[in-house]
């Protein structure tokens, strides 16, 4: 499995076009590029992050949108909004193949009660277009569970990937799975044969959220469930710039990982 980065860990004090750099110069040879505001989904911002790429030498394994700026009305009602959501979806999917892109990390849907009030009609109508349109870039659309969105709830995954069986893949994230009061091992059990990505993050009793070897996850057990579920790719550290003092705590993140592995 090679390890990576993601951006996001940089926010608020880096630059997305800066963070590049930062993560090749850090040991980092691929990674997540986090997009912060709906100005970076430009075309033009998608030149500047070629660039970067391309002078840096690194691989943007995958794009994660600022996704509460849209993702969450491409499910609304009223379909004026859906439409709008859409054109940003689209500009995010562009760049991510003009970047080079494998992924593009989706949350999708806020969390609503499962029974009686989510309309599946509109629900698989919209993953329907949203699965073409990344397909048309050549981009695979990774849902991400994630506890604040519908993604974290166990029965909706399934019910996603008993319908998108062959065309819809997925990103684990460690925190989110125990954020909603699961363990990351079912969610593989869900995802398992389709995970494109993965976010690793640690945790322990205190904090939901803390840079590798700084909690209690046994990432060997974790790893081995992986290599079961067919997956042995690409890891991406995820954490919050609040979760380390400097920059030497992330590569050494990263050796923890590397030795588990």
């Amino acid at each position: 499995m090679d390890i990576g980065l993601s951006s996001a860990s940089f926010y608020p004090n880096v630059n997305t076009e800066n963070s590049i750099a930062l993560m090749k110069n850090l040991g980092f040879n691929l990674g997540e590029v986090f997009l912060n505001s709906i100005s970076e989904y430009s075309e033009n911002f998608g030149d500047i992050l070629l660039e970067q790429k391309l002078k840096n030498n690194f691989i943007i394994n995958s794009v994660h949108a600022f996704s509460s700026s849209f993702e969450p009305n491409l499910f609304d009602e009223y379909k004026r909004r859906r439409n709008d959501a859409f054109l940003q979806f689209k500009q995010v999917c562009k760049l991510a193949r003009k970047v080079g892109a494998k992924c593009y990390t989706f949350h999708g849907m806020k969390h609503k009660k499962l029974y009686n009030v989510i309309n599946y009609d509109l629900v698989f109508d919209v993953y329907d277009k949203l699965l073409y349109t990344a397909g048309e870039e050549g981009i695979k659309l990774c849902q991400e569970n994630v506890f604040w969105c519908m993604s974290g709830n166990i029965d909706f995954l399934y019910t996603l990937r008993e319908k998108y069986e062959d065309s819809l893949y997925f990103t684990l994230d460690i925190k989110q799975a125990y954020r909603a009061g699961r363990l990351p091992e079912e969610y593989i059990d869900i995802m398992s044969g389709a995970i494109e990505n993965l976010h690793i993050n640690d945790r322990n009793s205190i904090s939901s959220c803390l840079l590798p070897g700084k909690g209690d996850i046994n990432y060997k057990k974790l790893f081995c469930k992986l290599r079961e579920a067919n997956y042995n790719k690409v890891g991406i550290i995820e954490v919050y710039s609040d979760n380390y003092k400097n920059y030497d705590d992330l590569k050494e993140s990263k050796d923890y990982i590397e030795k588990c592995l």
